[in-house]
């Protein structure tokens, strides 16, 4: 068996440098800006290629609009059939660079798919880049991962759960430093140095087998919440489109706008990203999905 740990990791230098050209270089990435949203897709998709996969993408309309999801897939070893899918959009919101929200997220997809070009998993992993998830297509029909999920369902889809990566890449250790709907700062704690795992109830399963394997592979600080949907925040990302088709999902973020204080904003830029704190972040999922049989 292969040791995950003695392979290549990422560093927090190849993260800044994908959130760099998306932030930086294209900019605000959307419907209302379709030259740097386009720029933002063949990025994805030159990545991917160098990476050695076949990009697939499933196109659709938007008004006079082209819009694509995008993925690629790393075939299991022992269960090819079965597929864990890991997602993050790539648009970011109106007004914004979108260097975390969702830069880290779409930094991080890259970086996964990237090493698991060096050990196969045991069951297949999917990664997806999402188009459209951002206002004004958030929870409607025309939501990238609407349409994904939906021809997902259609197609029966093994998909044993999906992951939502989400706003990853900011963390904070002073006291004070993290907020929470009502009620909920009882429960937790006040300062924002931890990765959330959160789900619904139906998904509460799933998510948790999946932060019992990443607090095993890793000492980054975590906490999780399985709440309804209404809960603000809770169905605040990609994740949602795979409950209401029927699909197991969980979304990993830093919180977004209970910590970060640069959320849907022009000040969404690349030095606000604690890279370090990612990079270690985002290896404990890489184990933890390495860890999958």
């Amino acid at each position: 068996m292969v040791c995950p740990r003695r392979m290549n990791e990422i560093t927090p230098q190849q993260l800044q440098s994908h959130i760099e050209q998306l932030a930086d270089v294209i900019g605000e990435h959307n419907v209302f800006h379709p030259e740097a949203l386009e720029a933002t897709a063949d990025y994805i998709v030159q990545q991917w290629q160098w990476q050695g996969y076949q990009v697939s993408k499933q196109a659709y309309q938007v008004k006079e609009l082209t819009c694509s999801n995008l993925e690629v897939t790393c075939v299991g070893k022992n269960r090819s059939d079965e597929i864990i899918l890991i997602g993050a959009h790539y648009d970011s919101v109106w007004g914004s660079p979108g260097a975390n929200d969702n830069g880290s997220g779409v930094a991080a997809l890259l970086e996964l798919s990237r090493l698991f070009k060096e050990v196969q998993p045991a069951v297949s992993l999917r990664f997806v880049a999402f188009v459209n998830e951002e206002p004004p297509f958030f929870y409607w029909g025309n939501m990238g991962s609407m349409i994904y999920a939906k021809a997902a369902k259609q197609r029966k889809d093994r998909i044993r759960y999906m992951i939502s990566l989400e706003t990853l890449g900011y963390y904070r250790n002073d006291s004070g430093s993290q907020h929470y709907p009502p009620f909920l700062k009882y429960f937790y704690p006040d300062t924002g140095n931890f990765i959330a795992f959160v789900s619904n109830f139906g998904s509460r399963r799933i998510m948790r087998h999946c932060l019992a394997r990443f607090k095993a592979v890793s000492d980054f600080p975590v906490q999780s919440i399985a709440a309804p949907a209404f809960v603000p925040g809770v169905a605040w990302s990609d994740h949602l489109a795979f409950w209401r088709h029927g699909f197991k999902a969980f979304m990993i973020t830093d919180t977004a706008p209970y910590r970060y204080p640069y959320y849907h904003t022009a000040e969404d830029t690349p030095d606000k990203i604690d890279y370090p704190g990612f990079a270690k972040m985002i290896n404990g999922v890489f184990l933890m999905l390495a860890a999958e049989q």
